[in-house]
């Protein structure tokens, strides 16, 4: 009877857990294309955006050093390779063996080393990882130093893992809600959703594409909470975000391509349904995965502070704002990990909220930067308020560098045009000019950088 009861209860708590995701999405799916968060867009400026970026890298550290700390050696060597591959080696084209009717065979120079920088320094270092396994070099014992490193660690997970499973919502059974478990979820979400307002615009630097407009971050928030809701269906256990490892590995190689994401995306949903495909990425070495977090997180901390270069960083009302912004952001997550008791209002909801919200150093960065920035007296050019409006809200709303990445993909945005309605739904492109309209003005994919080499395979388009 005790087993029966304990099983139900294992039971229960994931339904439940589906049940709020589900809940708690709808929430971030109104916010978003309701444009609710594009109307806060206008309060937001480089010091609310700098922290919070900043600290989406920095909060990572300690993770970052457990993985890389597992094997030190193994995690240098990754860092190493991406760091020759993507810095040293980008403009260095390899010669390919390709064929056309008209060249017949023949070699086309490719950067390789510009596109698959994290990919390549990832795969040799789990190879080496995996010689080093089958030759014993690494130890055999589990605690001792370097045992992480082996690749065999997770063998069991291949051979358990089906060769074909097609999981479809409610596969176990039917989702409930609690009022404890929405409130907990709630607070993820809008953690989450500051996070990936700081994301999109970390994207958008780092690739070299405009500033997102307001249409485009409402719509990105709307379709992340439609991942979310899915996900619950699906009971996957977690909602879906932007993930701030990938806007590293965007800003180190470059590539920013729809065509990129949708690929990537099709891989992910084979990987799903074929489960020995999934399983073998299992065994990738946490240090090598802790190798790779220190080049990413690195890249995603320094793209926040490049923000700063709106504002008048010689003035001491921006400096305290961004210093204490940034140190709180570090300082009381750390402690209420370390206090987890600390937060006890009565109220189990108020008080999961709280705890969520206070360990999200992205949030607290962000509200104390938002806050000061917005209640401190200052000028709009000393807050680079000016600066920033300019380049990311007058420009990135008409340009036409704007409709080509942030327009709907397939030809949705010249399709819809031609409505007046359009203009009034805060998740859809305003009407913008055409390439035909401007024909003296280059789209993206042709734009080039002075002294440095633009192959066609770097596309700079951003889908939000």
């Amino acid at each position: 009877m005790v087993i029966d009861c304990v099983y139900m209860i294992m039971w229960f708590i994931p339904l439940q857990l589906q049940g709020s995701i589900m809940v708690g999405s709808l929430f971030q799916v109104l916010v978003g294309f309701s444009g609710l968060i594009g109307l806060f867009m206008r309060f937001i400026g480089p010091l609310t955006i700098a922290p919070t970026i900043s600290l989406i890298g920095l909060s990572l550290y300690d993770s970052a050093g457990m993985n890389a700390g597992n094997h030190w050696g193994i995690s240098t060597m990754t860092t190493a390779l991406i760091i020759l591959f993507s810095q040293y080696l980008r403009h260095i084209p390899v010669p390919f063996p390709t064929y056309s009717k008209t060249k017949k065979l023949h070699t086309t120079k490719i950067y390789i080393f510009q596109i698959l920088p994290v990919l390549l320094g990832i795969t040799l270092s789990w190879l080496i990882c995996y010689i080093f396994t089958i030759s014993d070099v690494l130890p055999s014992q589990p605690g001792q130093y370097g045992y992480l490193a082996r690749t065999d660690l997770k063998g069991d997970v291949i051979v358990q893992a089906p060769w074909f499973r097609f999981p479809y919502p409610g596969q176990w059974g039917l989702p409930t809600v609690s009022l404890a478990g929405v409130v907990g979820i709630l607070a993820g979400v809008i953690s989450s959703m500051i996070e990936s307002v700081g994301d999109y615009h970390a994207c958008a630097r780092l690739s070299g594409a405009p500033p997102p407009p307001k249409h485009a971050i409402n719509r990105g928030i709307g379709i992340e909470g439609l991942g979310c809701l899915l996900a619950g269906a699906w009971g996957t256990g977690n909602g879906t975000t932007s993930y701030s490892e990938n806007v590293g590995a965007l800003g180190i190689t470059k590539v920013g391509s729809r065509m990129v994401i949708i690929a990537g995306g099709v891989l992910l949903i084979i990987m799903g349904l074929f489960g020995k495909i999934g399983a073998i990425f299992t065994t990738i070495p946490t240090p090598v995965v802790g190798g790779m977090f220190l080049v990413m997180f690195g890249v995603i901390s320094a793209a926040g502070v490049s923000n700063l270069q709106y504002a008048d960083m010689n003035s001491s009302r921006n400096i305290f704002i961004f210093g204490f912004s940034m140190f709180s952001g570090l300082v009381i997550p750390n402690w209420i990990f370390k206090n987890p008791d600390a937060i006890a209002t009565g109220v189990v909801e108020l008080d999961q909220l709280l705890q969520v919200l206070l360990t999200t150093s992205m949030f607290v960065g962000g509200f104390f930067g938002f806050f000061l920035d917005n209640t401190i007296p200052g000028t709009k050019r000393e807050r680079g308020i000016t600066a920033w409006n300019k380049i990311h809200l007058d420009d990135s709303s008409n340009t036409l560098e704007s409709s080509e990445v942030y327009n709907l993909p397939f030809g949705i945005s010249s399709c819809l045009s031609s409505y007046t309605w359009v203009r009034y739904v805060p998740f859809l492109p305003l009407n913008a000019p055409s390439s035909q309209d401007k024909p003296g003005v280059d789209s993206l994919e042709a734009k080039k950088q002075p002294g440095k080499p633009e192959p066609s395979h770097i596309i700079r388009s951003v889908a939000l």
